[in-house]
Order: C-alpha cells, then structure tokens, then sequence
C-alpha cells in the first residue's frame, strides 16, 4: 500500500512541475524578445504598427497644407502604409511598393539603432527629421551609411561596413543639431558630419522631424529600432 501511494505522490509531483514548466513559458519566451539598450526606447512593437504612420510629402510641402488637407492626405497615406508594409516574426516588411514607413512622432537630437537588410540592388535610407538620408544600398565599393544628399560636406562612408546582401546590419545613429554620427555594425562611418538640408539647401536642417523608413521600390527588412532623445544642452 506505502508503495502505492509512495508512486501517486510522485506521478502528483511529476504532473505539478509539468503544469509550473508550462506556466511559466510565456515569460521565458518574453526574456527572449530583444530588449531597447539601457536609457532607450522601442519605436516598434514588433507586432503591429502602432507608432508609425504613412508618409505625406516633404517638409516643406506639409507645412504650407491646412490642418484639414494635411488629415486628409494623412487618411490616404496610413492606408498605402498598411497596404504595403506588414509585420512578420518581429519584422517591418516592405513589398517594394508605396512610400516610406514614419515614425508617428517628431524627434529632436536623438541617438537611433535600427537593424536593416535588403535584397541585391536594394536601396534604402534613414531620414533624419524628414530629412535625407542615411544610405543604404547594395553598393560594395562605396558601402552605406554615408549621408548620400550632401553636397558641400562629406558624403560617403569612411569605410565600406556592410554584411554580405541578405543579411542583418545594424545601424547606429546621433544626430546632435545638424551633426550626424554613424556606426554600421560597431564600425565608425560617419564621424560629426554635417547634415545638409536637402529640401531648402539655404537653410541648416530642420530641429525637429520624423524618422522615415525610405525605399526605392524593392523588398526591404527593418527590426529592433530604439531610440533615445538626447535633452538640449
């Protein structure tokens, strides 16, 4: 009989740790999600897009439109947006057609990481406050990272960073006044260059703006974007 019971005790224990295991998954799950760096904010979710918004011209034009014109052509953009870019496994992707992914707040300096990967001939870029870019491009000789629009400041990468097409790099972003910082995969490309205003070349670039997730119509990746906003000095 003590042998009996002595066995049912065990088969009760065996089944209480089995329903604890299985209780206690979705946290250990959770501790695996990727996690903003310490002082930083997620800007995506990793399952919907929530925060983030169609994009509506260029700064200049979205300044010159009335509150109701600019909600009107906000509606047309956020249903582009949801047409053509898609979450999967924790990932903004983009079909290669429509417009650049916003962020749905405007930032002033900031420090920025973004995980991106494009397919061969990919061409892609970070606008900073609305503004570009931070390059990104299938492109092994010149490399990205480099602020492609300047023109009277340096505009290439100091070095060629870039994984193999196809797979993840990781972009690391300042932006202090116009003074842009980048670090592509922990390498320094970009060391306190000036950012040109691309929109009104006569004016410095714009203090506070969006961040745009830019295309040139061809499948693009993004994940694990966190930011920090840098307070004024």
């Amino acid at each position: 009989m003590s042998s009996i019971r002595h066995t049912a005790k065990h088969a009760l224990t065996l089944a209480a740790l089995a329903i604890g295991l299985l209780t206690q998954q979705p946290s250990v799950w959770a501790q695996n999600e990727p996690k903003p760096p310490e002082g930083f904010v997620a800007l995506f979710n990793g399952k919907d897009l929530t925060g983030w918004k169609g994009l509506v011209a260029d700064p200049p034009k979205r300044a010159k439109m009335t509150p109701e014109e600019l909600a009107e052509a906000q509606t047309k953009a956020d249903e582009s947006m949801r047409a053509h870019w898609r979450v999967e496994d924790g990932v903004f992707v983009f079909d290669g057609k429509g417009q650049s992914l916003c962020t749905a707040k405007d930032y002033g300096d900031f420090e920025l990481y973004v995980d991106w990967k494009i397919l061969p001939a990919g061409d892609s870029g970070i606008y900073l406050r609305g503004s570009p870019q931070v390059q990104i491009w299938d492109k092994p000789e010149t490399g990205s990272g480099g602020l492609y629009n300047n023109q009277k400041n340096p505009s290439n990468p100091l070095k060629v960073a870039d994984k193999p097409i196809g797979e993840w790099n990781t972009f690391y972003i300042k932006m202090v006044g116009d003074k842009v910082t980048v670090k592509l995969n922990g390498e320094l490309v970009v060391d306190d260059v000036t950012m040109e205003n691309y929109w009104e070349r006569d004016k410095p670039s714009y203090p506070t703006g969006q961040i745009e997730l830019q295309n040139h119509g061809n499948t693009l990746w993004f994940r694990n974007v966190y930011l920090r906003e840098i307070p004024p000095a």
